[in-house]
C-alpha cells in the first residue's frame, strides 16, 4: 500500500509518498507560501528535486498539485490516485479524547476541533489539510495521528499541574506533551537496536531540535515529558523560553508595556538560545560565535545543555533508573559536541562515550562504549514513516 502523509501548517504543507510493503520513500516535499503566492518543492526517489513557483490560493490547490506532481507521465511516481491507499495527517493536539491514532470521521473531526483552542495555532491548520484531502480524495481511507497521542499514559502525577483542581476538570489544563510521534518512533527503534523487548526499557528519548523535549518511556509507555499544555514548557529551545517562573511574566509585561499576548510572543518567538545570545536559533551560528569569542553564544549553549541535563537526571529518578538514552532531531542527530557535553555530567550513571562513535553525524549508531552501564545511541527520527505504519495499521484493521 502507497501512503500519503500530509503535515498540514497555516501556509505550508509537507508531504511524503511511502511504500507500506518496503518502507521506502517514492516522493517527498512541500508546499510554500499557501495564500500568498506559492511555492511547490517536489523530490521523487532517485530523481533531481524540482520547484515549481503557482499560486496556491488554498490548500486544496496546493494538494492538487502535489498529485499532479506525483502523477506526471515523466517524473511521477504513481500512475493514478488510485494507487493511493490511504493518506496519514498529522494532528498536533488530541487532547484527553484521543490516546492513540485514529480513523479521520466526521465525529473525529468535530472532537478536534473541540480541543482546537488548546493548540489554535495548529490544529485549524491541520484540519484544512484533512479537509482539502477528503474534497480531492472522497473515497480514500484517512487517519489522525496526534503529537499528543504517545504521552496518554502518562499519570496523574506527571500531568496535573499544582492549580485549583476544577481547572483541569473544567478547562482541561494539564500537561500533554508534544513530539510524540518522534518519541514512540525513537524509543521503539532502540529496543530493537539494542535487541530487547520494548517493554522491558527504561528509556529517555532527547528530541533536540528547534523545537525541543524530553521524554520518559517506562516499558513502553511515556511516563513523562517536557512539554506541557503547550510546547513552551521544558527545555530551552531555539526561540522558546521553556520553564519560567509564571510571575516573570506579569513583571515583563510591566516592564516592556506588553498585554498578555505580547508576553507569549517573546517567550515563544524571541527568547530561547536566540534571545540569551542574541545571535541566532541556530546552533550551528552560535558555534561560530562562540569560537570569534562571543559570550552569550557559549552561555547560551551551556543554558541549554544544563536544562536537558536536568530532565535527564529527572526522568533517570522517576523511573527509578535508566537502559538507554536515545538522541535525536536535526541537533540530537549531529551535533557530536552537545551530546558529548550533556554525557559527561552523566558519569554518576556510569555512562562511557565513544569519541569515534560519536563523530559520526545523522546515524543510527550506538555511541556509548561497551562498558558503559547506561547505552547511549543516535537514531534519526522518522515521524512520516511512524505517521505511514500507524496509517497501515489502522486501515487495515477496517
Amino acid at each position: 500500500m502507497n501512503v500519503l502523509v500530509i503535515n498540514c501548517g497555516s501556509s505550508s504543507l509537507k508531504y511524503q509518498v511511502i511504500n507500506s510493503g518496503t518502507e521506502g520513500v517514492l516522493a517527498k516535499g512541500l508546499c510554500e507560501r499557501i495564500g500568498i503566492d506559492g511555492r511547490l518543492v517536489y523530490e521523487p526517489a532517485g530523481g533531481e528535486k524540482e520547484i515549481t513557483q503557482a499560486d496556491m490560493p488554498t490548500h486544496k490547490q496546493a494538494i492538487q498539485m502535489v498529485i499532479d506532481a506525483l502523477i506526471n507521465e515523466k517524473t511521477g511516481v504513481i500512475k493514478s490516485l488510485d494507487e493511493i491507499g490511504a493518506v496519514g495527517h498529522r494532528i498536533v493536539h488530541g487532547g484527553e479524547k484521543f490516546a492513540a491514532s485514529a480513523i479521520i470521521t466526521d465525529e473525529m473531526i468535530q472532537a478536534v476541533e473541540a480541543c482546537s483552542d488548546l493548540a489554535p495555532l495548529h490544529n485549524p491548520a491541520n484540519l484544512i489539510g484533512v479537509r482539502a484531502c477528503q474534497e480531492l480524495m472522497p473515497h480514500t481511507p484517512m487517519v489522525g495521528v496526534f503529537d499528543t497521542a504517545f504521552h496518554q499514559t502518562m499519570p496523574k502525577e506527571a500531568y496535573l499541574y499544582g492549580v485549583p483542581y476544577e481547572y483541569y476538570e473544567n478547562y482541561a489544563v494539564r500537561k500533554y506533551g508534544f513530539h510524540g510521534t518522534s518519541h514512540s518512533y525513537v524509543s521503539k527503534r532502540a529496543a530493537v537496536l539494542l535487541d530487547k523487548p520494548y517493554e522491558s526499557l527504561k528509556t529517555i528519548v532527547c528530541h533536540l531540535g528547534n523545537g525541543a523535549s524530553v521524554c520518559a518511556v517506562k516499558n513502553g509507555k511515556s511516563v513523562d515529558t517536557s512539554m506541557g499544555l503547550s510546547p513552551l514548557e521544558g527545555l530551552v529551545m531555539g526561540t522558546r523560553s521553556g520553564d519560567i517562573d509564571p510571575s516573570a511574566v506579569e513583571y515583563i509585561a510591566k516592564k516592556e508595556n506588553l498585554d498578555l499576548a505580547g508576553v507569549l510572543n517573546v517567550l515563544n518567538k524571541k527568547s530561547g538560545v536566540m534571545g540569551l545570545s542574541g545571535v541566532s536559533s541556530d546552533f550551528r551560528d552560535l558555534e561560530a560565535a562562540e569560537k570569534a569569542g562571543n559570550a552569550r553564544a557559549a552561555t547560551a549553549q551551556q543554558v541549554f545543555n544544563y536544562r536537558v541535563l536536568k530532565y535527564i537526571g529527572a526522568y533517570a529518578a522517576a523511573m527509578n533508573g535508566v537502559d538507554c538514552i536515545c538522541f535525536t532531531a536535526g541537533l540530537g542527530e549531529n551535533n557530536g559536541v552537545i551530546r558529548k557535553q550533556i554525557c559527561e555530567s552523566l558519569a554518576f550513571l556510569g555512562i562511557q562515550i565513544d569519541d569515534e562513535a560519536n563523530s559520526k553525524r545523522g546515524e543510527e549508531i550506538v555511541i556509548s562504549t561497551p562498558e558503559s552501564k547506561v547505552k547511549v545511541l543516535v537514531i534519526p527520527t522518522n515521524e512520516e514513516l511512524a505517521i505511514a505504519r500507524e496509517t497501515v495499521a489502522l486501515v487495515k484493521e477496517r
